[in-house]
């Protein structure tokens, strides 16, 4: 108030405004809008809490994704595998009640000399096909790798292909370039004089075919993730052995396979049991022909569980094969722990 000591000021409440104002244009009073006035005592607002039901769907959705992949694991893991040990403890033969025999099954696979041949073939097979499996690769991501090369975008695509192929279809394609009689190779060397080659009928021929066809078709996957892992070598490393003097091929040795080590132990460990349990490839190229020269362990236990319907015999079979397999895995994981402890 104008002349007098200042009035202390009331709280401020909500209140509509009542006074009218005066319009210059109508010149008349007219009615003010009502305003709210806030409340300097009102209580700000709280914030808003997460629901229970929230906070329950939060804690419950890393269970659930455990549950289910859980019951995924036992039911086309841990159940087959155990019905394949307890069938191969029995006689099993696909029909009946299997009657228990004891550890009959193994003491008769291993004098069978028609597994030891398999599996020897199969190891010959692995040793073959994983070098040349794992080199081929290599050369193709070392060349590919280097995002100045000219079409590499669609070298990757091309180089890619036999990986998205069946292995089935895969079988046939080989089968039908290197086949013996009908083969387009032989049409080729025919074409050019040369006699036909005995692709199929020559074990060691047909050994060489299978073990091409193989790194063919596993070359592509492997070789995205050694193009994953090349790239992700410090670049500085190659500069600075390139200012030291060091040639390509001494770049390559000392520094791009020692980056790579962890990628190359993953790409030989998985390609040593894709080829222990190779048999969808080499049924539809040869079928492990001529005659049973290259058999490999799979398809002697398919032929002796599905063809003789000795279902426990296979099982034993098959159980000889998981054991193998586990121990390789074992054996390859222990190196390499020892070669990052020694380094």
């Amino acid at each position: 108030m104008a002349g007098g000591a200042a009035a202390p000021l009331a709280p401020i409440v909500r209140r509509k405004e009542t006074r009218a104002l005066t319009s210059p244009i109508l010149d008349r009073e007219v009615p003010a809008v009502a305003t709210a006035v806030p409340s300097a005592a009102a209580t700000p607002p709280r914030p808003r809490r997460t629901g229970r039901r929230t906070q329950a769907s939060y804690r419950l959705a890393p269970v659930l994704y455990t549950v289910v992949v859980v019951v995924l694991f036992a039911l086309f893991f841990l159940w087959p595998g155990a019905l394949g040990v307890f069938y191969s403890f029995t006689d099993y033969r696909g029909v009946g009640s299997p009657d228990l025999i004891g550890i009959s099954n193994y003491q008769e696979l291993l004098a069978d000399p028609d597994f030891w041949a398999s599996l020897g073939r199969t190891a010959l097979y692995t040793l073959l096909s994983v070098p040349l499996g794992y080199v081929l690769s290599l050369g193709l991501a070392s060349l590919l790798v280097n995002a100045n090369a000219r079409g590499s975008v669609p070298a990757k695509i091309i180089f890619f292909i036999p990986w998205l192929v069946s292995p089935i279809v895969t079988g046939v394609i080989w089968r039908w370039m290197f086949g013996e009689n009908f083969g387009f190779i032989n049409f080729v060397i025919e074409a050019a004089g040369g006699s036909a080659v005995p692709w199929s009928s020559n074990g060691d021929l047909s050994l060489a075919v299978v073990v091409f066809a193989s790194a063919w078709g596993g070359a592509a996957f492997n070789m995205l993730l050694f193009i994953a892992a090349i790239k992700n070598v410090p670049s500085s490393y190659y500069e600075a052995a390139a200012l030291d003097g060091a040639n390509p091929w001494q770049r390559f040795v000392h520094i791009t396979l020692p980056g790579i080590a962890p990628t190359s132990f993953l790409v030989i460990l998985l390609s040593t049991i894709n080829s222990m349990k190779e048999f969808a490839m080499i049924q539809a190229l040869n079928e492990g022909g001529p005659g049973t020269q290259n058999r490999l362990i799979v398809q002697y236990i398919y032929e002796t569980g599905f063809e003789r319907a000795e279902v426990g015999y296979a099982s034993a079979a098959s159980m000889v094969l998981m054991v193998l397999l586990l121990a390789i895995a074992l054996v390859q994981l222990g190196f390499e722990r020892r070669k990052k402890d020694a380094s």
